[in-house]
């Protein structure tokens, strides 16, 4: 289990949906900007997203409002 959860990560008001959108987007733009520098990735794409929405990193948008 990845640290910290959705739960956790959905604690400033964002819903859990968005939260894991919000990871798969820029996982998949980590895998792309990995892939273009040719530099393999240490650890998962989305260990590194997690931890950049939790460190405040990346902000989670809500297009919807």
């Amino acid at each position: 289990m990845l640290k910290p959860s959705v739960n956790e990560l959905s604690k400033n008001g964002e819903s859990i949906y968005g939260v894991v959108i919000a990871t798969a987007k820029h996982a998949r733009e980590i895998t792309e900007a990995a892939e273009e520098s040719g530099v393999p990735l240490t650890e998962k794409a989305v260990t590194l997203a997690i931890r950049d929405i939790a460190e405040g990193k990346v902000k989670i948008v809500n297009d919807a409002e």
